[in-house]
């Protein structure tokens, strides 16, 4: 059996990035709640997950200029650094397990867009919620996006969690509170429809 970095090297080796079923043009619902939340161009961000998506592209082009991205895939990564050219010099660019793996903070907002409901262990969410609270001060955010309950079983081949915003928030404990949360479909470039929640939470 391969491993789950190889896994998703074969991933992004089979398709193009716009090919891969969480691909969005413009991730418009993250940059709202970006927004929403009050998180300016001189705040630290990570984006956990990002790979190949437009997120951070977007950041740069709002002047955001403390950007970490992080992803299991470094063809993932490699990808937006070859689309961004220059610009990627000014992003901080990090290959590796979340679950596996404390980022450097402190950040004023984490962002992940489909990485914890792969999740599927216990030992795996509490590495991955002790990372987050090593990286996050008191009154930064959080914003989490993952399957619905009524989402998808599986993803690329492997299971995943389901979630509701309550399961969400028991999942990180105390030391986070549900500020916002809501519900989206995103239609994949197949045409097929994925159920996810998106929460913003504040570090206590």
């Amino acid at each position: 059996m391969i491993g789950l970095a190889q896994h998703w090297e074969n991933v992004y080796a089979a398709r193009q990035t716009h090919e891969v079923s969480w691909y969005q043009i413009r991730p418009e619902t993250s940059l709202r709640l970006i927004a929403q939340l009050g998180i300016q161009p001189g705040d630290a961000v990570i984006d956990i997950g990002g790979g190949a998506s437009s997120l951070v592209d977007h950041l740069l082009e709002e002047g955001f200029a403390d950007l970490t991205v992080l992803d299991i895939s470094t063809a993932a990564l490699d990808a937006v650094k070859l689309r961004l050219g220059a610009r990627a010099d000014a992003v901080r660019w990090l290959a590796g397990n979340i679950a596996g793996m404390k980022p450097q903070g402190p950040f004023r907002l984490w962002h992940d867009r489909a990485v914890f409901h792969f999740l599927t262990e216990a030992a795996e969410r509490r590495a991955y919620i002790a990372a987050l609270s090593d990286a996050l001060p008191g009154g930064s955010h959080a914003i989490m996006a993952t399957f619905a309950e009524d989402g998808p079983e599986s993803c690329s081949n492997l299971p995943v969690c389901r979630y509701s915003p309550a399961l969400l928030a028991a999942e990180l404990g105390p030391g986070f509170v549900l500020v916002e949360a809501l519900r989206e479909t995103h239609v994949t470039p197949a045409q097929g429809e994925q159920k996810f929640i998106y929460c913003c939470f504040r570090r206590c």
